[in-house]
């Protein structure tokens, strides 16, 4: 059986559909999910959906994030900076799995521009699925976490 987190979610508008399609799934594979908005497809800004997300998983309350916009890159960049978080943008398996193995991150970033929604919930499943390698991996965390906090 696969482990189950408690994940904290949000999204802009430009990422709200996939939003929702990403929450049912979790819940159907067993997560505790929180979604912090948007809860509409009304044009709105992303800081003020995403940092709640980020502030949520760094305080501990929540041990992983998503977070969705159109490309994803304003999210990701919005989420680190926050400290304590390593979040990547993620648009493919391999890119997901490198994002957890090497990096530790506890957030992801997705597109819903750049992926399909398929890709999208295969992306979810493989980063909540892969563990941090360690090693010579946690060294290097432990210099940016050195800078970040």
């Amino acid at each position: 059986m696969s482990q189950k987190f408690s994940i904290a979610i949000g999204s802009d508008h430009a990422g709200f559909a996939y939003k929702g399609k990403i929450v049912e799934m979790l819940l159907a594979e067993g997560h505790t999910v929180k979604d912090l908005g948007t809860y509409t497809e009304e044009s709105c800004d992303y800081p003020d959906f995403i940092f709640p997300v980020a502030r949520a998983v760094a305080s501990g309350e929540f041990e992983r994030g998503i977070i969705l916009g159109g490309s994803g890159n304003g999210e990701a960049i919005t989420a680190n900076r926050v400290s304590g978080i390593r979040c990547g943008l993620c648009w493919n398996e391999q890119v997901a799995i490198w994002n957890r193995s090497h990096n530790d991150a506890n957030m992801l970033s997705l597109g819903e521009r750049t992926v399909s929604i398929n890709e999208a919930l295969h992306i979810v499943k493989v980063w909540l699925a892969t563990e941090f390698e360690g090693g010579r991996h946690r060294r290097r965390i432990e210099k940016i976490d050195q800078v970040s906090g």
